[in-house]
């Protein structure tokens, strides 16, 4: 559907509800890997103006609710007081977009590195940790029978499974699953979830917090699971706090007792840390395969899939498993997928998809320059033999899920082996005070 045909979608749409209207400045902005954000104006009969945005599927399948039983949870945390933006027409009105929801703008800024680091944010992120804390009790107050269909699983089994379905062989992943099955906490209680609460997917203003988004999510489950989400490295965005990059993690965890009445032990939420770390892992095999299986092309998928190297460094880190010595040469190891070529195909693509087109004069004909001269090294890559690798990763993995002994040679080359990969993939990450993050300009 082009600009125009969205534009006729969204007016048919808001019909219903506002009568006839003109959209103004349709604009697609910097959203999830999984959903499509759209900002606009509707001006109705009146000539008022309502700021609106339209959340729609990508493609390539779901990921998580489908947007009519998000819709029954946005009203239960309506009830419940989470801050959440109005739902303007819902998924059975939206039918004619594909799914999708538009809901009102609340004006705040959503860029996590922005939220972390930006001057304009220093005096609110000293509260925005007992913000966060007291929005995540009211989440987890929501009544269970407010909305069926939550589904509820095993963090353990599930990881697995989605790393075994995806072809995934990694030491750490399993050195973290054995970690995980042997630690299990006890479950205080079982409530809704929101499942990507997380800085990233939170509006927030020079007052604190506006809205939480992005519910595609939820689920049934122990509520540490959202305040170790919280936490994990991912979404700091460069700053230093545990929690979200802002705050300490002993004030979270005082917030959310006064707010809930629940008190939280640190070793249940670095468990959930550890959990939160493989779960993201997991997210990102699965973003990289709808590009890799052909579902949906796009560079930001495909790049996505090189970031499991720092899942891999994260949960090593959290398990106190000694870093690689500093001077001493890493391994030969194979460095996932996507591979080097598979990567230039897709940098290759866009650039003579999404990019000439929009160029002219001397820059397009550079740029169709470019693009061929990384079909050239593509094909070379994909000509070249395959690089025998140092570390055995497939017969570690292997020993440590059938339970066999591991000595400290053993745990070093898992250590090693993943250095090596960040190295490739985003070597700052291994540096445990920068400042590196993925995402836009302060």
């Amino acid at each position: 559907m082009d600009d125009a045909g969205l534009e006729r979608g969204l007016a048919r749409a808001l019909g219903a509800r506002m009568g006839p209207v003109v959209i103004d400045g349709l604009a697609r902005l910097t959203g999830g890997a999984s959903r499509e954000t759209w900002s606009f104006t509707a001006r109705d009969a009146a000539g008022e103006k309502h700021r609106l945005v339209l959340q729609r599927n990508r493609g390539g399948g779901d990921l998580g609710l489908h947007f009519d039983d998000e819709d029954r949870l946005l009203a239960a945390a309506a009830a419940a007081r989470v801050p959440i933006p109005e739902v303007v027409v819902d998924a059975t009105g939206c039918t004619a977009l594909g799914d999708g929801r538009i809901t009102a703008y609340i004006d705040g800024e959503t860029l996590g590195p922005r939220i972390v680091r930006a001057p304009r944010f220093e005096q609110v992120r000293p509260v925005l940790v007992r913000q966060m804390a007291n929005a995540l009790a009211a989440i987890h107050t929501i009544p269970i029978d407010r909305v069926p269909g939550l589904a509820e699983v095993d963090p353990v089994s599930m990881i697995r499974a989605g790393l075994d379905g995806l072809g995934i062989v990694s030491p750490a992943f399993e050195l973290a699953l054995v970690h995980l099955d042997a630690h299990r906490p006890v479950r205080p209680r079982r409530c809704v979830l929101h499942g990507d609460f997380r800085v990233g997917n939170l509006i927030v203003d020079e007052t604190g917090l506006r809205a939480v988004l992005d519910w595609e999510l939820a689920h049934l489950g122990d509520p540490v699971e959202d305040l170790g989400w919280l936490c994990v490295r991912a979404w700091r965005f460069g700053g230093p706090g545990e929690v979200g990059g802002i705050g300490d993690v002993a004030d979270l965890l005082a917030a959310y007792g006064e707010a809930s009445g629940v008190e939280v032990a640190e070793d249940d939420l670095r468990w959930w840390m550890i959990a939160g770390t493989l779960r993201w892992g997991l997210i990102c095999a699965v973003q990289a395969g709808r590009h890799l299986d052909g579902r949906v092309a796009s560079v930001e998928l495909a790049t996505i899939g090189r970031r499991i190297a720092e899942n891999e460094h994260d949960v090593l880190d959290l398990m106190d498993i000694p870093p690689h010595p500093p001077g001493v040469s890493l391994p030969k190891v194979d460095q996932g997928r996507p591979s080097a070529a598979e990567l230039i195909a897709a940098v290759r693509s866009h650039l003579t998809d999404n990019v000439v087109d929009g160029l002219s004069g001397r820059v397009a004909f550079t740029t169709r320059v470019a693009a061929h001269a990384l079909g050239v090294v593509e094909r070379e890559l994909a000509a070249s033999p395959p690089t025998t690798v140092d570390v055995d990763e497939a017969e570690l993995a292997g020993r440590i899920r059938s339970g066999g002994a591991l000595d400290q040679a053993d745990l070093a080359a898992i250590r090693a082996a993943v250095t090596a990969r960040i190295a490739v993939a985003n070597p700052r990450w291994a540096d445990r005070a920068s400042a590196d993050v993925v995402g836009g300009p302060l």
